[in-house]
């Protein structure tokens, strides 16, 4: 095969670009085929499709249309506990291994959308590990140095798009498995907000804590891959309604509190390379978002942390696998039977005090989320080598989970980031975390830095792309609603737009014929938006949000009077509706106009 197919990375747009310029999937499967075999690494696929049957499947797809099927003819691969009809699920436990006849929910909805299968991918066995070499099968080899562990327990994905065999892959993350093996193959990993992606048709580790996760080169692709696959399964008893399908990303809210852990919080395990390439990504970060950020005390997210595997959710393990490990247990790998039969000392007390626990420090964690919107951690403390796996087959794994293993027991949705490289020219990456529902938030955020880092694609020498952002108007099924008050991203009662669904678009103030006023009573303490004649006003700052027509209903039918909705007019010529208010809502009132804004007069307040 040619150079330039063994380092091009197939991202959705060159490839739809390809396409667009005549390219048929078969030059692009054939392609996928070629590239497999000079990797030459047995250990990535668990069952790797024929050629033939993959050439079929792209011939039935019809006339390039991007536009219906938005994933049309791109190549991907799935994790080997997740079902595919006709193929195998083995878990990477041959004993174990079934053929469904039904699709996974979120695989279907891919195929539905024009990808195109290549096979299903190796994994820490029963996804138990973060390690990726607890398998029965050749361990997949890192795609940037074999020294190193592939990460699990997701391996096989992950090493398959570093590598640039499927644009994106699917695996799975209970603890870090979609996360741990994306930074250390330098590609991107997306943790869904738990709920989002229907958990149907995929062997479970744990089932209250697990989601399918999405590996890809891009930000833009793995959020583009979610897009798809996000969505209410009315079969799935662990689908969330209100999850839905993600909206489109756009621009940063203004103000945007970004929180890094503390000195006492940033674990390397001595390391000074790791630490020194999360130094190089803070200072990026400084580029994409101007202004502080926070040091935050992670502490009782590490508290959680150690109820994962020290507490009573190893029994959660247990169940899911508690026919195998009761009935043949030397069908597992030793490790994860090690593991696993730890749960046989658990009771049920104990499930309930680690629940009452859990409880506890949650609440400790929910105090971060007062002060920041979203953290931005290392994905691992340090790499770690095959040869300290042989030597120790679990503490190196306890210590790549530092960072990870408490996300999902917190409801948080995360983003794996690949970042500046160590000085050994080994990857490192970071992860951004917000709570459940903010995947848009950290893809924007996510894209950005990644942009900034100037790193390449996985194992290849395509770097990484400009994100493309959506444009800052509303959707068609959208309305704009202009907020100046207490609705500002970052100010308290912004959780009635987000919650809802709503979309920051943009930072823009009214024109000049407006005064804003500090009303009476509180907290919530509120502004009161008045528009005056001509020449007796000045701007004011503003935030234009996107909502459903659904969700705008809702959210005026709780404005309390004096306030209301009424037409604004921005200083950009556009007049959304918007906060108003009621002449007899001034009575005692003071103007603040002279601030400019709602922000700069609370500033004003605290300080």
């Amino acid at each position: 095969m040619s150079a330039a197919e063994l380092t091009t990375f197939p991202t959705i747009a060159t490839l739809h670009t390809a396409y667009a310029a005549g390219a048929s999937p078969a030059e692009i499967i054939a392609a996928t085929y070629r590239r497999l075999e000079a990797v030459a690494d047995p250990g990535i696929f668990i069952t790797l499709r024929p050629e033939h049957d993959v050439l079929a499947d792209a011939a039935a797809l019809g006339p390039f249309d991007p536009d219906t099927k938005p994933l049309w003819g791109i190549p991907f691969a799935v994790k080997d506990n997740i079902d595919v009809a006709g193929l195998p699920t083995t878990a990477a436990c041959p004993g174990f291994a079934s053929t469904p006849s039904e699709t996974a929910f979120a695989v279907q909805r891919l195929l539905d959308a024009g990808a195109v299968l290549i096979g299903k991918t190796n994994l820490d066995q029963f996804a138990t590990g973060l390690v990726g070499v607890r398998t029965p099968y050749p361990v997949p080899r890192n795609a940037i140095d074999p020294r190193y562990v592939p990460g699990g327990s997701s391996s096989g994905s992950a090493v398959a798009v570093a590598h640039g065999l499927v644009t994106f892959a699917l695996g799975t993350d209970t603890a870090g498995s979609g996360r741990v093996p994306a930074a250390l193959n330098n590609i991107v990993g997306l943790k869904p907000s738990l709920g989002s992606v229907s958990s149907r048709g995929m062997v479970p580790a744990c089932r209250t804590l697990d989601t399918i996760s999405v590996f890809a080169g891009t930000v833009a692709d793995a959020h583009a891959v979610y897009g798809v696959i996000a969505a209410f399964d009315r079969e799935d008893p662990w689908s969330r309604p209100h999850a839905g399908a993600p909206a489109r990303p756009n621009a940063l809210s203004p103000g945007l509190r970004i929180g890094l852990p503390n000195p006492a919080s940033r674990k390397f395990a001595d390391d000074l390379e790791s630490e020194h390439a999360f130094d190089l990504a803070v200072a990026d970060l400084a580029t994409v978002v101007p202004g502080p950020v926070r040091a935050v005390d992670l502490t009782p997210l590490f508290d959680v942390a150690s109820l994962l595997y020290s507490g009573p959710w190893v029994a959660e393990r247990y169940q899911a696998i508690r026919h195998v490990i009761e009935t043949t247990p030397e069908l597992l790998h030793p490790v994860t039977r090690k593991i696993i039969g730890s749960a046989s000392a658990f009771s049920a007390a104990d499930a309930f005090g680690g629940l009452y626990r859990l409880a506890e420090l949650r609440h400790a964690a929910d105090a971060i989320w007062s002060s920041v919107d979203v953290l931005m951690v290392p994905t691992y403390p340090r790499p770690r080598t095959m040869a300290d796996l042989e030597a120790d087959p679990i503490g190196p794994n306890s210590e790549l989970g530092t960072y990870t293993n408490f996300v999902n027991l917190l409801d948080l949705c995360a983003l794996a980031v690949p970042g500046r490289f160590r000085d050994d020219g080994f990857p490192s990456g970071v992860t951004l975390i917000a709570p459940a529902g903010h995947d848009d938030l950290l893809a924007v955020l996510g894209g950005r830095l990644h942009a900034a880092s100037d790193v390449t694609l996985g194992a290849s020498s395509t770097k990484v792309p400009a994100p493309v952002e959506a444009s800052s108007t509303a959707a068609a099924n959208e309305i704009e609603l202009v907020v100046v008050g207490a609705h500002l991203s970052g100010m308290p009662l912004n959780h009635e737009l987000t919650s809802r669904g709503a979309r920051f678009l943009r930072a823009i103030p009214t024109a000049p014929d407006y005064k804003l006023f500090a009303l009476q009573g509180g907290p919530p303490f509120r502004p009161g938006l008045l528009r005056v004649a001509p020449g007796e006003g000045t701007p004011i700052a503003t935030e234009v949000w996107a909502i459903s027509a659904e969700g705008f209903g809702s959210f005026v039918a709780g404005i309390p009077s004096p306030l209301g909705i009424g037409t604004t007019h921005l200083a950009d010529g556009t007049t959304p509706k918007g906060f108003i208010v009621e002449a007899e809502g001034l009575k005692g009132a003071t103007d603040i106009s002279s601030f400019g804004g709602w922000r700069a007069y609370i500033r004003s307040r605290a300080g």
